[in-house]
């Protein structure tokens, strides 16, 4: 093709962002990048991916675990909005103990700087850290989930006669797998739900 001086012409899809800049004051990278924790509900990170199908667009926000990498809770829709996200955080919220306060790691998307989830954050007595502008390293532990979601659910089929409402049962049913029967080499090839349950302890 070079040869003969031709190309491909492509559509270039244009990458979801959630950062429309400083719009309160930044908030410090406590995580630096060490996502191990000792127990549960210690570290956990969050963040949005976009899948785009050709029946639309759906939006994931899950809350991972850095213990074992269990999606504590997760929200799917069509729009990356501020009820996306608080609502996955009230739910997430809604699985700790009265003593559990774990810290909490973002993006610098605007979901996690705007007042509804910073009040959630304060109510329920969570610290908020947050990556650098731009720097997806920072976040490497839940951006490794989305990787290998997308690797094992989503590339390589095709979804052109799939609707919304299907897609999205088959982000749940992935999840749900994920969580209770893929296994980890890291946990001794248990799935999270089975590791814990090898710990004694409660999901």
């Amino acid at each position: 093709m070079k040869s003969e001086k031709l190309s491909v012409m492509s559509k270039r899809s244009r990458k979801y962002s959630s950062y429309k800049g400083e719009i309160t004051p930044e908030v410090e990278n406590i995580i630096n990048r060490d996502f191990h924790a000792e127990k549960p509900n210690q570290k956990w990170l969050t963040d949005i991916t976009e899948f785009a199908i050709p029946a639309g667009k759906i939006y994931l926000s899950p809350m991972v675990d850095c213990f074992d990498g269990m999606i504590v809770k997760w929200r799917v829709g069509i729009s990356p909005d501020s009820v996306l996200v608080n609502e996955m955080l009230d739910d997430a919220i809604n699985t700790l103990s009265p003593s559990e306060h774990p810290l909490v790691h973002t993006d610098r998307g605007c979901h996690y700087r705007w007042p509804g989830w910073i009040e959630r954050m304060d109510a329920a007595g969570l610290t908020r850290s947050m990556s650098k502008k731009g720097c997806s390293p920072d976040n490497a532990a839940c951006e490794g989930f989305f990787g290998r979601m997308k690797n094992e659910m989503f590339y390589g089929r095709s979804w052109l006669d799939v609707s919304i409402d299907d897609f999205i049962a088959e982000i749940n049913h992935y999840i749900n797998w994920y969580n209770t029967k893929r296994i980890k080499q890291s946990l001794g090839y248990m799935s999270p739900v089975e590791y814990r349950h090898s710990l004694g302890l409660a999901i």
